[in-house]
């Protein structure tokens, strides 16, 4: 597998992870992890399946806790090579260059003020002109966001100093860092009064029946009218599966249970008119779940008045293809956009 080193300007200087980076605003977070794997280790690798998403929270000695969102894929190699990448230097370390890539990408909190993550500039000489990288180090080293890449084993990267959410990902025990080992991105321009970046998880849910629940959006939020995938944004330090759940409760009144992780949907709208009163460059990640209801009751909205669900029902599939479907809900019941 693929592994970086963050530099002294990286998140966690010194420590290893997956390679990946921060969304920048509008962009699909398919095409952020091929971006920053060319610009952390000089590949050209393409995005496959959405592995996991995962709420990661670190907390620092002022008593702030950091929310990030991270979405791990997996990634082929298309063009490029890494030669002799083994932390020691000398040599090669003993993963495969053809597969077995994972990267991921991350929202932070400085998203959810308003400001989408800027791209990690690429400050470093590069690779070279045949694709490799020498004995390790990464292709925007000169920068000092990551200084070192390599091909490991997993028994190689076992010995590692390892983010937690590394660690996860490839099955190893999850050790918590030292205090002051995570570096807060301080990268990021103050947020803009008119951008807005929000991570949500929704969810194809469907009962025992196969009948499909969607939610219909309110008047005053964009797409007012429009049927929807049941699910919103999460709250601070809470789960995609978690924060799901929990709106299902409060959009559709159902007690539900994920079952499967479908895909990520990307949505920029850079004039939507929402509550606010003015129009907003918004820009929306949103992970889908499949999530099955075993006991369906009637279809209740139970949030509080004034919320962004107008109402809620049960539909045939057959139905819910005649209904005006917002993109993300004709996108999971497998229909064109509309």
């Amino acid at each position: 597998m693929l592994v970086v080193r963050d530099g002294v300007e990286g998140e966690f200087p010194g420590v290893w992870r997956l390679p990946g980076g921060a969304v920048a605003h509008a962009e699909h977070p398919e095409r952020a992890v091929v971006r920053a794997v060319a610009e952390q280790a000089g590949l050209t690798v393409a995005a496959g399946r959405l592995r996991a998403v995962v709420a990661d929270v670190t907390s620092h000695p002022e008593g702030v806790s950091l929310h990030t969102d991270r979405l791990f894929f997996e990634l082929t190699q298309r063009v490029g090579r890494l030669e002799g990448g083994s932390p020691g230097g000398g040599s090669p370390g003993g993963g495969s260059p053809g597969g077995g890539l994972r990267g991921d990408t991350s929202l932070g909190d400085h998203s959810a003020l308003g400001a989408g993550p800027v791209a990690d500039a690429s400050t470093g000489d590069g690779p070279r002109a045949d694709g490799s990288l020498g004995d390790g180090p990464a292709a925007d080293a000169g920068g000092g966001l990551v200084d070192r890449v390599a091909w490991l084993t997993l028994a190689e990267a076992a010995g590692l100093s390892l983010t937690p959410f590394t660690a996860e990902m490839l099955g190893l025990p999850v050790t918590p860092l030292p205090p002051g080992t995570h570096r807060p991105d301080q990268s990021f321009p103050p947020p803009h009064p008119d951008r807005r970046l929000r991570f949500g998880a929704y969810g194809l849910v469907t009962d025992p029946a196969g009948r499909i629940l969607l939610t219909q959006i309110a008047d005053g939020y964009p797409g007012a009218g429009l049927w929807h995938l049941p699910g919103g944004g999460t709250d601070h330090g809470e789960q995609p599966t978690t924060g799901l759940l929990r709106e299902l409760v409060e959009e559709g009144g159902q007690l539900g249970r994920v079952v499967e992780l479908l895909g990520v949907d990307n949505l920029h709208n850079p004039a939507a008119l929402g509550p606010e009163g003015r129009p907003l460059d918004w820009h929306g990640v949103r992970v889908i779940y499949r999530v099955l209801v075993d006991v369906p009751t009637d279809a209740v909205v139970t949030e509080s008045a004034g919320g962004s669900t107008a109402r809620a029902g049960w539909f045939t599939r057959a139905e819910a293809v005649e209904l005006p479907l917002s993109n993300i809900a004709a996108l999971a019941i497998g229909q064109s956009g509309r």
